[in-house]
């Protein structure tokens, strides 16, 4: 039986993108739904291109959760994934898809976690620590921000000259090539 996943994403959605191609020919995962909560998101444009359905995320109040989560029993959504996805995921939907939402981080938690942690903030501040090594993380989702269980990590040692720029770059060429193979296995040992 097919799985069918939601992909969550503030962004430029590059990990969406990324994912939705990786499932793309799948016949056991499907990419059923990509939210988000940036009304701007060049996401909404690879959805319509890719006959995938999307929905804007007005905001980030109860009823916008409770509205998410209706459209994710309506679709039949199975796991939900965040790609860069900045709201914090209330408790109603993470009990509903308890070890079912995916988060990854952009450094090896829990270093760099928490509120206010993502992107180019982790970035800056790994880079500002004179850290050796950073890295991924995908974890399950709970109630605390970057506190659930972690799935995979990879490390990546940082050059005498990286910058903050240069180990996004990094970082991203790590979420793209272990994100989607983790979400298959993750998905594969659950069922």
């Amino acid at each position: 039986m097919t799985k069918k996943i939601a992909l969550l994403a503030s962004g430029k959605g590059s990990n969406a993108k990324n994912i939705s191609a990786f499932f793309k020919d799948s016949k056991n995962i499907s990419v059923e739904l990509i939210c988000s909560n940036n009304s701007a998101s060049p996401l909404f444009d690879f959805c319509k291109k890719n006959n995938i359905s999307s929905h804007l995320i007005e905001g980030a109040t109860k009823d916008d959760f409770e509205k998410l989560l209706l459209l994710f029993q309506k679709s039949k959504i199975d796991y939900i994934i965040l790609c860069g996805f900045l709201l914090k995921i209330p408790y109603t939907i993470i009990s509903e898809y308890k070890n079912k939402i995916i988060n990854i981080h952009p450094s090896l938690l829990p270093k760099y976690g928490g509120k206010g942690m993502y992107g180019s903030r982790v970035h800056k501040s790994v880079i500002l620590n004179n850290e050796k090594i950073s890295g991924i993380t995908i974890h399950f989702v709970n109630e605390e921000y970057d506190k659930g269980a972690v799935i995979f990590q990879k490390e990546y040692a940082l050059s005498f000259s990286e910058t903050a720029e240069s180990l996004a770059n990094a970082i991203q060429k790590l979420e793209h090539k272990h994100f989607s193979p983790i979400i298959l296995q993750t998905i594969n040992e659950n069922n």
